[in-house]
């Protein structure tokens, strides 16, 4: 298996080749200096121990990075001690104390997509309802006007695309960077009780942050908040789709949808893979390493690893006792900034989609993204009943 060739994560033999990685090639070797790792623990050695694994060095498979062709700056490139004050900017606002205070807003927005489809009617579920719920709801967070908002997923994407597509949505990434620094400056004139006002008016180290850094941020928070729900939602729609029975009892036992969204997380793992750098020669799971050996954590892999989550790792089940140990939002020094968010998100709308549609069903083949980061669909039809 090379996770470099694009299409791997929706290869029919996908998590088969998973498994058979986790037992026989734990830590292997897919091309020069370049290994993926499959099983949990391992997983967690890298993420867990910046100083052995750093980020920056790039951290997706085809990071820009890895090939001289970028400029680190993002959250998501730094290491420790750099990393701490970034993060601290705005962890206040991510707390699961403070996402409990959005509920109301989330739920609003999830009954409003909703609200778009009648009873008995097919969608095309991405465009209709999973992509735009996130994007409302982060677009809120950053004090983006409704007005703003048609272009955010396009602007997303492009961003998500790039490093699989060198050269292409260069118009729409241009367009999303000018509307940000735009948004930045005015909350630096004209500040307000949003993210994006906490950003650019905060301080990294006792000096302010830079417009071009807090854009660099509100880039980070804008894809991230956008791309993990979208394919949490509708990779749990296909996954509930698939088994009537566990969709039914979630329908007739809403009570239950806190404890399943945990088992959609490890399911779905929306994204699939990162990346760290060896900063010296180590061992893994019985390898070598050698410094400057980039690591791909395969965190779908991990997410069905027997031997983290037992015999029935390979089998949804929304019944499963809740585990937050799960590596859906990664671990260590990254563990995702959002993950109360996105917690928050995935729980509100099952309750809403499932009081309005309890029997939804996916009515034709999805059309998965062919991607080196993400594994969710870019087309789902959807019978919404």
């Amino acid at each position: 298996m090379n996770p470099e060739v694009l299409g791997t994560f929706i290869a029919d033999d996908y998590f088969e080749e998973l498994a058979r990685l986790r037992r026989d090639e734990p830590v292997r070797a897919y091309a020069p200096r370049a290994w993926t790792v499959a099983r949990y623990e391992d997983v967690r050695e890298v993420s867990h121990h910046p100083e052995r694994f750093c980020s920056g060095g790039g951290v997706l498979m085809n990071d820009p990075l890895r090939t001289g062709g970028g400029v680190s700056g993002s959250i998501l490139h730094m290491d420790p001690p750099e990393h701490a004050p970034w993060r601290k900017l705005v962890s206040r606002r991510f707390t699961p104390r403070s996402m409990a205070s959005l509920e109301t807003d989330v739920r609003r927005v999830a009954r409003s997509v909703l609200a778009t489809v009648e009873p008995g009617e097919e969608v095309e579920f991405v465009d209709r309802i999973a992509a735009p719920f996130p994007v409302f709801v982060i677009a809120e967070l950053l004090g983006i006007s409704h007005g703003d908002r048609a272009d955010f997923r396009r602007w997303s994407d492009a961003i998500i695309e790039s490093p699989d597509h060198p050269g292409e949505g260069m118009d729409d990434i241009l367009e999303m960077f000018r509307f940000l620094s735009r948004h930045a400056r005015d909350r630096r004139d004209n500040p307000s009780d949003d993210l994006a006002t906490v950003v650019v008016q905060g301080e990294i180290e006792g000096r302010p942050v830079t417009i071009e850094e807090a854009v660099g941020y509100l880039l980070a928070l804008l894809v991230a908040g956008n791309e993990t729900t979208r394919h949490l939602v509708s990779g749990s729609v296909i996954a509930l789709s698939e088994d009537p029975e566990q969709r039914a009892l979630l329908a007739r036992e809403p009570d239950r949808i806190p404890t399943a969204l945990e088992e959609c997380l490890r399911w779905v793992t929306p994204i699939q893979a990162f990346g760290r750098t060896a900063t010296a020669d180590t061992m893994l799971g019985g390898q070598p390493i050698a410094g400057g050996d980039f690591l791909v954590m395969l965190y779908a892999s991990a997410n069905r690893d027997e031997r983290a989550f037992g015999p029935t790792a390979g089998a949804f089940d929304v019944t499963r006792p809740i585990d937050t140990s799960h590596l859906a939002f990664g671990f260590g020094e990254h563990l995702c900034l959002g993950a109360a968010l996105a917690r928050l998100e995935g729980r509100v709308f099952l309750e809403e989609l499932l009081a309005r549609f309890p029997e939804f069903a996916v009515s034709g083949e999805p059309v998965l993204a062919r991607s080196t980061l993400v594994r969710g669909a870019t087309q789902l039809p959807v019978l919404c009943r």
